[in-house]
């Protein structure tokens, strides 16, 4: 089963999914692993407070650039406040494989730029509506 998820993340990495920029992000929020240099930057578009759209870019090892491309799948439809609850788990669900603790930061560093974009933009909605 291992070498499935291996493949999985291989293919995230290779073809990653929702891969780029959007013309007009209504959220955005990036930040770097500083123990390995990986860097990602999410950008959401929102309607009646749900994730219409959702691009990522960045530079880094597949852990982190896989783990990124499955959250942009799994956010896509879903309430922002849902986005902000995401947990550790979800992540470790869709990467479907054990994460060494050297590892970890890495595969959540798709995560701790999802939330940030996602408090940031529920902090300042009552201002905007």
């Amino acid at each position: 089963m291992d070498d499935f998820y291996r493949d999985y993340i291989l293919d995230h990495y290779r073809n990653p999914r929702n891969f780029g920029h959007l013309e007009k992000p209504d959220v955005e929020a990036e930040d770097l692993n500083p123990l390995c240099g990986d860097t990602i930057r999410m950008e959401l578009n929102v309607e009646g407070g749900v994730v219409r759209d959702v691009k990522f870019f960045g530079k880094g090892c597949a852990i982190s650039q896989a783990s990124a491309s499955m959250l942009t799948e799994t956010i896509k439809g879903m309430k922002l406040e849902d986005v902000a609850k995401l947990s550790k788990d979800a992540v470790l669900e869709n990467v479907g494989i054990g994460i060494s603790p050297t590892r970890m930061k890495c595969a959540m560093l798709g995560l701790r730029v999802l939330k940030s974009a996602a408090i940031g933009r529920l902090a300042s909605w009552p201002d905007e509506e």
